[in-house]
């Protein structure tokens, strides 16, 4: 048997990958989220599923922060102004108990020269480098780590995999080989984690676009953002 890692990590971003600007919201962010898995298991996926048949009765409901915010599909109970602020103060609470860092990289378009490259790519390494990193603090670098992302295309997919498997090769900027394995989820997927990065990405974005407007919800993950010193970052678009 594999020595796996204590820990397992799920992946979402917000904003476009091309370099070409949006204005509504000229980033790319992508997020990491990190958990252990006992942790995860016992406490945070129940508190979850806990706070959905609160609210909706069951558990299918998917939290996309899309439709959160727009109150659209089965979140269009937030139309209802006594419930939406309910569901926001509970999801708030939720969020700033839950126990996970994230590993983020966001890349500014607006007055920017970027590369050419797509930048998910760049974010993924620049993301992988640091969840490298940490692991290292925690000893548990040497484990097999498995970083889940949300499928988005046959080919986009397979670009990422193949991306994924250069880094971890030793092309990066420890020149050491990561123990990390791609899981691709549909986005159909139940999945706990990957519902807690979809929160994540967004706020992230909305905090380095707009840093003097209230973000409540970036308030609360700021805490939870895993950085290294700058001499030790070698890439930096942001």
């Amino acid at each position: 048997m594999r020595d796996f890692s204590q820990y397992i990590v799920y992946v979402d971003e917000s904003g476009h990958a091309s370099p070409d600007p949006d204005p509504n919201y000229p980033c790319f962010v992508l997020a990491l989220c990190l958990f252990e898995k006992s942790y995860y298991c016992k406490q945070l996926a129940p508190r979850l599923q806990e706070l959905k048949f609160r609210f909706f009765g069951h558990d299918m409901a998917i939290m996309h922060e899309r439709e959160i915010r727009k109150s659209l599909g089965p979140f269009s109970i937030l139309k209802d102004k006594e419930t939406r602020t309910a569901f926001f103060e509970s999801l708030s609470h939720l969020v700033e108990q839950a126990k996970f860092t994230v590993i983020s990289k966001t890349i500014l378009k607006e007055g920017k020269h970027l590369p050419e490259d797509n930048l998910y790519h760049i974010a993924v390494q620049h993301c992988l480098e640091d969840l490298y990193a940490m692991l290292k603090k925690i000893k548990e670098h040497e484990k097999v780590t498995h970083v889940v992302f949300e499928k988005r295309g046959n080919l986009e997919d397979s670009q990422l995999e193949l991306e994924f498997r250069r880094i971890c090769s030793g092309d990066n900027r420890h020149q050491s080989s990561y123990p990390f394995i791609p899981v691709f989820a549909s986005k159909k997927a139940n999945s706990s984690g990957l519902q807690f990065a979809d929160l994540v990405a967004r706020p992230i974005g909305l905090a380095k676009l707009k840093p003097k407007q209230e973000n409540r919800a970036y308030d609360i993950l700021k805490k939870k953002v895993f950085s290294l010193p700058i001499e030790q970052v070698e890439f930096k678009l942001d």
